[in-house]
């Protein structure tokens, strides 16, 4: 149900109904620990692309502001969304072909973890939480439920959204996969159990 999800929020939103361009999602508090300054940092070059980018969140004034102009000047690309809505969150997962979570630090992470149940895949830097949920896709073993850079630098979020962005449109197959890992990926507490489990087991095994 992606195709139809995307085609729905675009014309909720008043974006071109486009199927195959990328929509990239952003649910977020707009501050600098989510990565905003590193969003603003590259989103004039990254909409030069052929992408949509849905922005839902309130934060700091300056971050607000910002977004609402960049849908101003790019109203066929952007959707800035200043407030808190829990039914368009949903709509936004649910239509979203990447989702963006540069954070500069991120002690566990939702986000990531509600994007792969929809099939959003996720756009993080490799930090807490974010490392622990997301395996960067890896093209030579196939292996990846999303994509991940090191270093707190808009230069790096950059390449690895232009990597994701290269996939989607020249690889279906891979992306697929992708989706597929995405969706199945498991953070339940049923595999935090079975792994507290077999710690303990190998401690008794120890003595």
């Amino acid at each position: 149900g992606k195709l139809e999800n995307k085609l729905q929020l675009q014309q909720e939103l008043g974006l071109p109904q486009k199927e195959n361009t990328p929509v990239i999602g952003l649910i977020s508090r707009l501050t600098h620990q989510k990565g905003c300054d590193l969003i603003v940092n590259i989103i004039d070059r990254l909409l030069q692309k052929d992408v949509q980018i849905v922005i839902l969140g309130t934060g700091d004034y300056w971050y607000e502001e910002t977004f609402k102009n960049l849908q101003y000047r790019y109203p066929d690309k952007v959707s800035a969304n200043i407030k808190f809505d829990e039914c368009l969150t949903h709509k936004i997962y649910a239509g979203s072909d990447i989702f963006l979570m540069p954070s500069l630090f991120e002690p566990c992470g939702l986000g990531q973890l509600i994007a792969l149940r929809y099939g959003a895949i996720p756009v993080v830097r490799e930090t807490g939480g974010l490392k622990d949920t997301i395996i960067p896709y890896n093209e030579y073993t196939k292996v990846g439920n999303g994509f991940g850079f090191r270093n707190y630098n808009a230069n790096e979020l950059m390449g690895i959204i232009e990597y994701a962005i290269s996939i989607y449109n020249n690889n279906k197959d891979a992306w697929k996969e992708i989706v597929r890992q995405a969706m199945e990926s498991n953070n339940s507490w049923d595999r935090s159990a079975n792994e507290y489990k077999h710690l303990y087991e190998s401690l008794l095994d120890s003595n």
